[in-house]
């Protein structure tokens, strides 16, 4: 029997369907699937009238495009009395650069609840995590519980694990071996507006 050659359906795709793009399988750990899905249904697949995916893939800037700078006044702003500001712009500021540091392994979440307002964490602010740092002792982690991402503060207590809230209304969460559990990242940066 020869081997090699053309086969009928063998070979890559063309590229076509939802994402009009090539795309690449990614390997996950088997427990974090559900909340994978969870979280891209939930978040980002949000489909338009022409049958494309909407959210993540499109709001992400293409190779092509530019950083986006923006104005940086050499003056500080006073929060007290206020002082003569300077006419002049001492740099432009690219947010992506200075808020990013490890771009491939950063992603952004939105907030639901108030389980993390006394860290400064309030519903519908957006957060920056970074999945390349090693969660450490009270870092505020982004994590997979039993399928279902949260926002909580990481504490350790000997060999015990326990995932706070930063609100009294909520009780830590003490984690145990039958619970399905990952940290997915570190939250570096919480983004909210103030109207």
């Amino acid at each position: 029997m020869a081997r090699g050659g053309f086969r009928p359906g063998a070979g890559r795709k063309q590229l076509s369907g939802t994402y009009k793009e090539e795309t690449k399988p990614v390997r996950l750990p088997i427990s974090m699937i559900p909340a994978v899905k969870n979280f891209l249904a939930s978040a980002f697949a949000k489909k338009r009238h022409d049958g494309t995916i909407e959210g993540l893939w499109s709001s992400m800037p293409s190779p092509s495009e530019q950083p986006y700078s923006i104005p940086l006044y050499s003056s500080a702003v006073s929060a007290g009395f206020p002082s003569p500001a300077d006419d002049y712009i001492e740099t432009a500021l690219d947010l992506n650069e200075h808020l990013i540091k490890h771009p491939a392994a950063t992603f952004f979440v939105r907030v639901t609840g108030d389980s993390m307002i006394n860290a400064g964490i309030y519903d519908r602010d957006v957060l920056i995590v970074d999945r390349s740092l090693s969660a450490k002792q009270n870092d505020i982690v982004i994590a997979v519980l039993n399928g279902e991402l949260t926002v909580k503060r990481l504490k350790t207590e000997g060999d015990v694990l326990y995932l706070l809230p930063e609100n009294p209304d909520f009780s830590p969460i003490k984690v145990t071996k039958s619970m399905s559990f990952t940290i997915w990242g570190v939250v570096t940066t919480v983004i909210h507006c103030v109207r």
